[in-house]
């Protein structure tokens, strides 16, 4: 799914594909349930890697476009 992501679109993140990733090696043991929950807005995409801002108050991420997929009903 990570092909339809573009800006604007509303995403939350796929555990399978987050789990075991640099990015996920790199923070807490377990993700914060907002990211697998979602949504989350694409600000901006640049190569393989999608900026995304969450509805908590939390800092703008950005994460591989292939550890991501559309917000269900989005």
């Amino acid at each position: 799914m990570a092909d339809a992501i573009k800006k604007g679109s509303l995403i939350r993140v796929n555990r399978e594909a987050y789990m075991g990733s640099l990015e996920a090696r790199s923070s807490a043991s377990e993700p914060p349930a907002y990211l697998l929950e979602g949504p989350g807005e694409v600000l901006a995409l640049k190569g393989e890697f999608a900026q995304l801002r969450f509805r908590q108050p939390v800092p703008d991420i950005w994460l591989r476009s292939d550890q991501l997929e559309a917000y269900p009903g989005s």
